[in-house]
């Protein structure tokens, strides 16, 4: 396995003078600081779904590894014109696994089946309905092209070309074709173990009875099972309380068991803000007040040497900055590339007038070709979340927006969700 460098301790420190940060311009500044911080391992093929390529890969053999037949019937060698044709019909078959070795001259022709090797002397083949037989006497009716009905050896893939990329991410589809060429291992990089903590006195674990005040923590469990998708490995801290010594302890102990740190609550500059606080102790820490509705407060900084990620308490904004922000940058660091979010245009099926500054991001989803937003903007109201199927992206600008404008929607599936 190769070790890859860690990231430096200034890598979230924001350009001089800067405040309010646009979402282009924290996009931009994310993909250019970070880069990948794991390390690699061969594995099987037949293991690799969902795992991400550490080197291109190139193939080894090419598919078909021989020139064969796509279908059942006669093999002959050359073009047929127009009109009735005979050949000579050779004894002995060519069947898949087992081809025929001998030579087949000139006027005659030989049985095959699917997937069997073109015997020396063939290159056409004719479908077995096609064919009338009289003893030993086959009857073509032409026209019929040189080549019919063959799959020539590397037509799909040639021995020495290129199959996939680095950093791409192995699908199910992949894995057959890599085996079709003869790939038995590959490279890829380590999963990227991030550990997911939430901070708040207020909160409690599902099943557990919430005292006056308390409610159950959901921020924690729907991010863990977002990385999940993603392919990442999650480690879970739990709920620490607000309290400084605690915070601390919770990012010592997240440290020495993950690549990455993910905080929700606690991002902010108030009085009960233990996350900032502590990463500013280290003097290690940027607070990125993020031009982005929902959103705004995010916490990046080092500690330990390992990248935290301060995201908002609010559950709305937690899932926005993490499919907007996180997704992305966990991506880079896990050796996937920088994958900013890919939106369609489709026309509105709403209202709304936007004020200038921010970008808002709307829980959205389509119906009959129309884009639909949920009743209300509010970060807490996590049933808009369920109640969505993608986001409506709305620029910085202001603006108005009728029935029928065109806007931008992202997909849930398209973050990978």
């Amino acid at each position: 396995m190769i070790n890859t460098p860690k990231l430096s301790n200034d890598c979230f420190a924001l350009p001089p003078g800067i405040t309010w940060t646009p979402v282009d311009d924290a996009l931009n500044l994310l993909e250019k600081r970070l880069r990948t911080i794991v390390g690699t391992e061969s594995i099987p093929v037949v293991l690799s779904d969902g795992r991400i390529l550490a080197g291109s890969l190139i193939a080894p053999r090419s598919s078909p590894p021989f020139t064969n037949s796509a279908v059942d019937g006669y093999a002959f060698k050359g073009e047929l014109s127009t009109g009735q044709h005979c050949f000579s019909l050779v004894e002995g078959r060519s069947l898949a696994g087992s081809s025929y070795k001998g030579l087949v001259r000139p006027n005659k022709a030989i049985r095959i089946l699917t997937g069997a090797a073109l015997p020396e002397g063939t290159d056409t083949v004719v479908l077995e309905e096609d064919v009338n037989i009289h003893g030993s006497n086959l009857f073509v009716e032409g026209p019929l092209k040189r080549g019919a009905n063959v799959r020539e050896k590397g037509e799909d893939v040639l021995e020495g070309s290129k199959l996939v990329e680095r950093g791409h991410k192995i699908q199910p589809q992949d894995i057959g074709r890599l085996i079709s060429v003869g790939v038995a291992d590959v490279v890829v990089f380590r999963s990227l173990k991030v550990a997911i903590i939430s901070t708040g006195t207020e909160l409690c674990e599902i099943g557990d009875s919430p005292k006056s005040g308390q409610i159950f923590d959901a921020n924690r469990p729907m991010l863990k099972a977002i990385l999940r998708r993603w392919g990442m490995d999650v480690v879970d801290i739990g709920i620490i309380k607000d309290h400084a010594s605690f915070v601390r302890q919770a990012l010592n102990d997240a440290t020495r068991q993950a690549d990455v740190v993910i905080t929700t609550a606690g991002a902010s500059a108030g009085d009960e803000d233990y996350v900032s606080a502590a990463l500013k102790e280290t003097g290690q820490m940027s607070i990125w007040r993020l031009a982005v509705k929902p959103g705004r407060p995010l916490a990046l900084g080092m500690w330990n040497g390992v990248p935290v990620f301060g995201l908002p308490g609010n559950p709305v904004a937690a899932f926005v900055c993490t499919l907007i922000f996180a997704r992305p940058s966990l991506l880079q660091l896990a050796g996937a590339g920088f994958e900013k979010p890919r939106f369609v245009k489709l026309p509105a099926g709403f209202s709304k007038t936007k004020k200038s500054g921010r970008r808002e991001y709307l829980r959205a989803r389509v119906r009959q070709d129309t884009i639909e937003v949920f009743v209300s903007e509010g970060s807490g109201r996590i049933s808009g979340l369920t109640w969505a199927e993608g986001l409506v992206e709305l620029p910085d600008e202001a603006m108005e927006i009728k029935p029928g404008d065109l806007v931008n929607y992202i997909s849930y599936s398209s973050f990978g969700i």
